[in-house]
């Protein structure tokens, strides 16, 4: 994971219409969905930094945060299909 994201998840935030976003997109209800992103960040499978954005692969998601303001833009489900052998 990357020094500086993972050295800022304190100043990690969405606002409300991000928050209903990431509920939506990911079909997920935690009672604290900043708490939740955190922890997924925290387990990512893999990180980069493309601009103004972090790209936070996870599990089978991905997650948008603004690099300046740490701020969740959005989640959504990976589209690159899994191969099972």
């Amino acid at each position: 994971m990357s020094n500086e994201l993972f050295n800022s998840l304190d100043k990690i935030h969405s606002t409300d219409l991000g928050v209903e976003r990431i509920k939506k997109n990911l079909n997920i209800n935690p009672e604290n969905v900043i708490e939740w992103c955190k922890g997924k960040i925290q387990k990512a499978d893999y990180v980069f930094r493309s601009g103004k954005n972090w790209y936070v692969h996870v599990e089978d998601f991905i997650l948008t945060i603004n690099a300046h303001s740490f701020t969740i833009i959005t989640a959504h489900k990976n589209k690159v299909e899994k191969l099972t052998l």
